[in-house]
């Protein structure tokens, strides 16, 4: 990994967030509670909810294991932005439960509306999030010092999970949804989570830099990391039976109608590999300077990913 790169480092980056403060209750959902009630199909309205148990139940996950990599902060600029970025994840939790309660359910505590959406998920989901996430977590809290865990953590959780998987969902869910006209409150509220990200997922390609550059064998986890991971977040991005092209995955089967005829299971699996590789090679230069630094920082993630 090369260090040419201008990145934002975590005092720059709190600062960022000092000024990109937003109220999950600030978000107008009123549209949203009528299309849910009348408006949307019944196919719609299952895909849509799909999408929603997904991200309500990542965001509990990625709220709830993070206290480990403050602890492991090495510097009281990086405990403030680390800090901060918990703060961000449990905002996010409480939009995503606000949306359950205010337009999709009846209101209940975030754990009932994360134990109905998890029956709507399937095993990548758990996978993910409730044997890697949670273990790399694991190792991290008990040992805060310990540099290979907080290389293994960061790469789960800023570039698998953030990055791969959370950058990409983003992009499916929100060109179904505007180009339906649906849940524009919602919409709005997943629009402010999604910039959150990219300042998170900046930090964690800084610090996997410097990490590296300190100590090159650590560039080996990374990659073994991702070439675990990559092939179930290509599966996780799945929506249940032939709704994939629904969000706007394309058909290739080369035969009859490409509107009528579903894909090819492989077919599809690979466009959602190709597609989730996307956000790590180019999200990250959000937090860069200019196109130069977007575009090199574009070829730093591409590197890791071509394991």
């Amino acid at each position: 990994m090369t260090t040419g790169v201008h990145l934002n480092d975590p005092q720059t980056l709190y600062r960022h967030w000092e000024g990109e403060q937003w109220n999950p209750w600030s978000i107008e959902l009123e549209a949203d509670r009528r299309q849910w009630a009348g408006e949307l199909s019944n196919d719609d309205r299952r895909l849509v909810y799909w999408a929603l148990s997904s991200l309500m139940v990542a965001e509990e996950r990625i709220t709830t294991k993070f206290a480990g990599l403050v602890m492991a902060a090495e510097s009281e600029e990086e405990a403030s932005f680390l800090a901060s970025q918990q703060v961000d994840e449990a905002r996010h939790m409480q939009f995503y439960g606000r949306v359950q309660d205010d337009v999709i359910a009846q209101p209940e505590a975030i754990a009932a509306h994360i134990a109905r959406s998890r029956q709507q998920l399937g095993k990548p989901f758990s996978v993910i999030f409730d044997q890697a996430l949670v273990s790399a977590h694991d190792r991290l809290a008990a040992n805060p010092r310990d540099a290979a865990a907080k290389v293994d953590f960061i790469t789960t959780y800023h570039l698998v999970i953030e990055s791969t998987l959370g950058l990409t969902a983003f992009e499916f869910i929100t060109r179904f949804l505007r180009k339906n006209d649906l849940l524009p409150g919602f919409v709005d509220g997943y629009s402010h989570i999604h910039h959150d990200e990219q300042r998170h997922i900046g930090y964690g390609v800084w610090f996997l830099r410097e990490a590296i550059a300190r100590d090159p064998a650590l560039a080996e986890r990374v990659r073994v990391t991702l070439r675990d991971l990559l092939p179930t977040v290509a599966s996780a991005l799945a929506p249940p039976g032939s709704r994939w092209q629904r969000l706007g995955g394309p058909r290739r089967d080369g035969r009859g109608d490409p509107q009528l005829r579903p894909p090819r299971a492989h077919a599809a699996a690979e466009d959602r590999r190709r597609t989730a590789r996307q956000p790590l090679a180019s999200s990250v230069g959000n937090e860069g300077d200019g196109a130069s630094g977007r575009n090199s920082m574009s070829s730093q993630a591409l590197a890791l990913c071509e394991v």
